[in-house]
């Protein structure tokens, strides 16, 4: 069948099952748009304020949905807006393709009007990235990028046409895609593995005080089930990472919270005594981890992680497993004999009774705001957040059951990516309830995309924990800086609530703790975006905490103060 480029482009997208994309028209890539209009019953297309916008809401999509998102945009500064969402999933192994139009094949390289080397600037940010200059190159290299997007560890790809590629006419044959493209491993593979998880089994069996740490890679396997099976047959508490939230039930009783630099004390105490760690589909950042040389000084550590690359990359492991989380706990399950350490869990439980999350409750504060929305909602809640101190509210606060609950920018703490991020989940996901959590500094990033959600009347709710100040920045200067808040107070007229009504959103601003359950209620009874502000005090801290640097012994929270 002969084929326009840009209706190929649709075609293909159609193979891979998408049915979204969110983008931002422009010169090059109007043939692109004109086919989307041409194919609008089939797939929909969300006009975002800005291609950032774009980019998060596609990162959202994909991580609410495991599905590979799909955002557009034009060449030039449509295509550079697109960076910081790019490097964001790669940052956080999340399958997004990108697609952007460049000037045409004969102006390339001549510093004609909006052109840029996207493939170039991306290419330290993507897993791949492709430059089509030819017709016949086109469907091939779609294809590839979807794959290369979700296949093994996840993440970004991006693909550039020219726009004489999107007005050509080539022959295109419609192909059957393997959306699951990692199969069970065959028995060749399996064999393997043996060595290596015999020596795990092995570790397991002799070890009195084990412990888990599980990452983000086990919410990509999709491995929830089998981390729950494994940590009850080796009897061992478990702990998780930020991008780990909700891959192990936040209710279970051997949950001990998140790890790191705002970990709890259970967990990072815990990692600290323990002689075995498990960690599993985790990079080990420096934010987990702590002072490297002091991090689970008395423990044998077994890594589990698809990317090879991150075996003893940050911390030393004395045995690393490369393979999928999924398969490679489910085989060990298999192996392993029933544990008991009821010696060693007791006094995990001491330290969390001992070292309980704790906030003041006397007045209206963050974690009050994230209790109140898990008790008012449940777990069918998706939570997205922007970067801070809420972002780390919303981690402690808020007991996450299911994978693909909690969406965050974790590798590269992008501000304004929640607001985009919970558009794109909110689409993959429409029958769920989406809340974007921010503070405010955040929230003035991107908040020009509650004119997208005003404009499709998406039915998310935007909570702002307002404290007129870079919360978690001020944090650090009020530690280590001798209290000089170098440009971190935020206290001007801007008024959040005005600028969504006038932004086609409604708003309402929450001063006590008493309004607040009445404010969320209200915002879940409304058919379209609803913005909640919630003024809190300037010198809220995140606790607990572990200096930069520090072990993770020397977690300090308000008492220690």
């Amino acid at each position: 069948m002969r084929l326009k480029g840009a209706d190929m482009v649709m075609e293909c997208l159609l193979e891979q099952g998408v049915d979204t994309v969110f983008g931002y028209p422009g010169g090059t890539i109007l043939e692109i748009y004109d086919s989307l209009y041409k194919y609008r019953d089939k797939i929909q297309s969300i006009l975002t304020s800005h291609e950032q916008g774009a980019s998060h809401a596609a990162d959202g999509y994909a991580k609410s949905t495991g599905k590979v998102g799909v955002c557009m945009a034009t060449s030039g500064p449509g295509a550079t807006n697109l960076v910081t969402g790019i490097a964001t999933a790669q940052m956080d192994s999340v399958p997004v393709v990108a697609i952007t139009a460049n000037v045409a094949l004969p102006l390339l390289g001549k510093d004609s009007f909006q052109e840029i080397d996207i493939a170039g600037i991306t290419m330290p940010i993507t897993k791949h990235n492709f430059i089509v200059k030819k017709i016949e190159d086109l469907a091939p290299s779609i294809r590839k990028a979807f794959k290369i997007a979700r296949e093994g560890r996840p993440g970004p790809v991006l693909v550039d046409i020219t726009k004489d590629v999107t007005v050509g006419y080539g022959e295109y044959e419609r192909e059957e895609i393997n959306l699951n493209p990692n199969k069970p491993l065959s028995l060749d593979d399996a064999e393997k593995y043996r060595e290596s998880l015999e020596k795990a089994v092995k570790l397991i069996e002799k070890s009195e005080r084990p412990f888990i740490f599980a990452g983000g890679g086990i919410k990509a396997s999709d491995a929830s089930d089998e981390l729950r099976i494994f940590a009850e047959l080796i009897d061992a508490p478990v702990a998780d990472s930020l991008m780990g939230k909700g891959g192990f039930d936040g209710n279970n009783k051997r949950y001990t919270g998140m790890l790191g630099m705002h970990g709890t004390k259970a967990s990072n105490l815990g990692v600290s005594r323990c002689d075995l760690l498990v960690a599993i589909g985790t990079r080990f950042s420096d934010r987990v981890i702590g002072n490297a040389s002091t991090f689970a000084s008395k423990a044998n550590i077994i890594h589990i992680d698809i990317d090879e690359a991150e075996i003893n990359k940050n911390v030393y492991a004395d045995l690393g497993i490369t393979g999928d989380a999924k398969y490679i706990l489910g085989k060990l399950n298999l192996m392993l004999k029933k544990q008991s350490h009821s010696d060693w869990m007791e006094e995990i439980e001491c330290l969390k009774n001992k070292y309980p999350m704790k906030y003041n409750k006397d007045v209206l504060t963050g974690p009050y705001v994230i209790e109140k929305i898990e008790e008012c909602f449940g777990h069918d809640t998706i939570i997205c957040t922007e970067v801070g101190q809420h972002q780390m509210w919303a981690a402690q606060y808020f007991h996450y059951k299911n994978p693909k609950q909690f969406i965050t920018s974790g590798g590269l703490g992008t501000m304004g990516y929640g607001l985009g991020a919970s558009i794109g989940a909110k689409y993959g996901n429409p029958k769920s309830r989406v809340i974007n959590i921010a503070g405010d500094g955040c929230f003035r990033m991107n908040m020009n995309e509650l004119a997208t959600a005003s404009r499709y009347n998406i039915p998310i709710i935007q909570v702002v924990l307002n404290n007129k100040v870079l919360g978690m920045v001020r944090q650090w200067q009020t530690f280590f800086y001798n209290g000089r808040y170098s440009d971190t107070v935020l206290d001007d007229q801007v008024d959040f609530c005005k600028v969504a009504e006038g932004l086609g959103c409604k708003a309402v601003r929450v001063t006590k703790k008493d309004e607040v359950e009445k404010a969320l209620l209200e915002a879940a009874s409304y058919n379209g975006p609803f913005v909640i502000e919630c003024m809190i005090q300037e010198d809220d801290k995140v606790f607990p905490m572990v200096a930069p640097g520090k072990s993770l012994d020397d977690t300090f929270d308000q008492d220690d103060i």
